[in-house]
Parts: C-alpha cells; sequence; structure tokens
C-alpha cells in the first residue's frame, strides 16, 4: 500500500479567511518503509503570515517571496498523492487548506484524489485519552528523536510522524508481514484435496475396552444414573 506522510505550514489558521499555504512536506511509505521519493516545496501565499504564525514556523515573508505559488506546483503535487493514502497530524486543518487552494484554481478537492485519509491525531486520543498528543509529545512517548525540531517545518514534522504512525500501528499488521516473509509476497498456496484421504481407523483392544466401561460404570453411579448414554439406552 503507497501511503503519503503529509504536513503543511500556513499564513495563519483559518483557510476561509484567506490564508494561505506556505510549505508543504511530503514523506512516501510502501508497505510502512521510507521509499525517499518525497515531496517537498515552499509556496509564495501572495500574502503576509501572522505574526503569531511566524512564532511557530519561523519562515519569513522575504524567503517566500521569489518562491513558486501554489499554482505552479498544484499538478505535480496532484499527481504524487493521486491514489495515496494520507497520513495527516489533524487532519481536517490541513486538507481544509489544500482544499481551498485547489478551489481558488478551480480544480476538485484534493480529498476526491486520494484513496483515503488518516487523522493520526485522531489515532492518538484514542490510544492514549487524556494525554497530551501534539506531535513533541508523541515523539517523546514513542521514543521517536525530534531533537532537531526547533520550530515547525513541514518536511521534518512529516518525517517524525512517519516515524511515530509506524510506532503507533506497530503489530497491526504483523501476522500479513510474517506471511509474506515466509512465503513472499504473492506467492500462491498449493491446496491440497483431502477428499482422496483415507483416515485408517483404530479399534480399542479388549483391554481398553474394559477400562472404557469401568469409566463409564463409575460416572454412571456418580450421577446417580442420570447419564446421558443410560438415559439414551433405555
Amino acid at each position: 500500500m503507497r501511503q503519503i506522510v503529509l504536513d503543511t505550514e500556513t499564513t495563519g489558521l483559518s483557510a476561509e479567511d484567506g490564508d494561505r499555504i506556505i510549505e508543504i512536506g511530503c514523506v512516501e511509505l510502501l508497505h510502512r518503509k521510507l521509499t525517499g521519493n518525497n515531496l517537498h516545496h515552499y509556496i509564495n501565499p501572495e500574502r503576509k503570515s501572522h505574526e503569531d504564525a511566524l512564532k511557530v514556523h519561523g519562515i519569513s515573508n522575504e524567503f517566500l517571496a521569489d518562491k513558486p505559488k501554489f499554482a505552479a506546483l498544484a499538478d505535480e503535487i496532484v499527481e504524487y498523492l493521486r491514489g495515496a493514502e494520507l497520513i495527516i497530524h489533524n487532519a481536517p486543518f490541513d486538507i481544509g487548506f489544500l482544499n481551498k487552494e485547489m478551489e481558488l484554481l478551480g480544480l476538485p478537492p484534493i480529498t476526491s484524489i486520494v484513496g483515503n485519509v488518516i487523522d493520526s491525531l485522531a489515532m492518538a486520543k484514542e490510544m492514549f485519552p487524556g494525554k497530551r498528543n501534539g506531535l513533541d509529545a508523541l515523539c517523546d512517548r514513542l521514543e521517536v528523536d525530534n531533537s532537531g525540531r526547533t520550530l515547525h517545518g513541514a518536511l521534518l514534522d512529516a518525517e517524525l510522524l512517519a516515524d511515530v504512525y509506524i510506532n503507533m500501528t506497530r503489530g497491526q499488521d504483523a501476522l500479513l508481514m510474517d506471511v509474506q516473509e515466509q512465503g513472499g509476497e504473492g506467492e500462491q498456496v498449493a491446496r491440497v484435496d483431502l477428499r482422496s484421504l483415507v483416515l485408517p481407523v483404530l479399534k480399542a483392544n479388549e483391554a481398553e475396552a474394559l477400562a472404557h466401561e469401568e469409566m463409564l460404570a463409575l460416572l454412571d453411579k456418580e450421577s446417580e444414573g442420570a447419564t446421558v448414554w443410560r438415559q439414551l439406552g433405555n
């Protein structure tokens, strides 16, 4: 299965109020293994970031001024994501921004071209109720090294989330993976027609038959004649 772990950074918190994506980072997983086929772009949002957002991601308006606009990257992003299962922490936020960018270009929403969307934040809340489930907290809990994360960055956060997701779902596919490792992917297992087998019938010898009768008599005595075989025999 092809999965894409995705993260974005934005100018603010509300796509509906005009905030835009300034960075997108994607990490590809194939059969739960990193492939190195990643996608990463800084994007000119055609507007300034809010001060609170700047404190989170540290990406200045000046840095973004000469970067491509989303319209120039849309085809590449769509083809990269097409048919994949997306893994996103707090998925409604990123999906909302991506769908808004597509809407501004008159294109179908991202959700219409991907296979599925998994919200790892919702998963974490179910697995660790009542605990902090931000990316840093999950890294600490699941022993994922996030020492290089001083500010939010889409590609770094996607890479960390990939490790977090694999740790959260470890064992989920253990049986399937074990079968694949033993039999090889796609290998067919030959069927055996049991109808051709003749099973031998081994009869009890005289001593065994006597011991069996003695046991039945003992059970009959303990139950005061209420054993099923006696009742059926009457």
